[in-house]
Parts: structure tokens; sequence; C-alpha cells
């Protein structure tokens, strides 16, 4: 029996803000991005990345579903829309999340739904949502 290696990927992210200017994001594997601040600012506010991440990690995880199933060969894209609903008092915070899952493909709605249903279950972002991990904060 072979076993399945998987690579692990370092994670994390460093946020850095001056007296003026955006937010600078930078990952661990040397990504960056600046941080839109103004509200008609086109780019992506700390709001934005969180439903980016949800996104991007419930597509990845469509397609690992659909190959898993044996539907890769039938599976042509999947599109994730994330929104949400702000809270409108403090504390501040999403209240509910609206994924509109669309998946293509030479599929039926039964295979579309084991694709989608796996794919939740996959997603480490939507697995950490809906268990929130413990906040430990270090002052230096």
């Amino acid at each position: 029996m072979t076993g399945v290696t998987i690579k692990k990927r370092p994670i994390g992210a460093e946020a850095v803000i001056a007296r003026f200017g955006r937010p600078q994001l930078r990952s661990e594997t040397g990504g960056s991005l600046d941080v839109a601040t103004g509200a008609s600012e086109p780019g992506f506010d700390p709001l934005d990345l969180l439903f980016s991440s949800l996104a991007a990690c419930l597509v990845k995880s469509a397609r690992i579903s659909a190959s898993r199933l044996g539907l890769i060969a039938q599976f042509r894209e999947a599109r994730a829309h994330v929104t949400g609903e702000k809270s409108p008092e403090e504390p501040f915070r999403i209240e509910r999340l609206s994924i509109d899952l669309t998946i293509d493909g030479d599929l039926d709605q039964t295979q579309k739904m084991q694709i989608s249903q796996m794919a939740e279950e996959i997603c480490t972002v939507s697995n950490t949502l809906k268990s929130p991990p413990e906040l430990v904060v270090t002052i230096r």
C-alpha cells in the first residue's frame, strides 16, 4: 500500500502599518499585498480578505473533491462568491456568511452536491469558521 505524502506549506502572515499609508501584508511564503482602507478604494480590505479566504479554500477543495470522487474528468470549474452581514453594533463581527457555490461541468445535481459537501468538509477555512480557534495575543 502506497502512502500519500502531503507537503506542508508554511502558514502565517504579518501586517505592518506606519503612521501614514496602508497596512501591508506579507505571507510566510513571501507574498505581499497592500490593504485598502477607504470605503470606495479599490482593493482588498480585511473583510474582503476573510471572504476571499473562504471562497478560495472552497473552490480548491471542490476540485480536490471532484478528483477524490472520480469526477475530475467531468469537472470544468468551481466558483464561490462569499458575502456577509456585519453586526450593526459593537463588538463588530460578521454575523452571517452567505456562500454561492457554482460547480460547472458534465455533472448532475447529485454529483454537484457530493462535491460541495466534501469540499466543505475539506476546507480548512470553513472548518475554522465553524469552530473558532482560541486567540492568543502576545504584546511586545
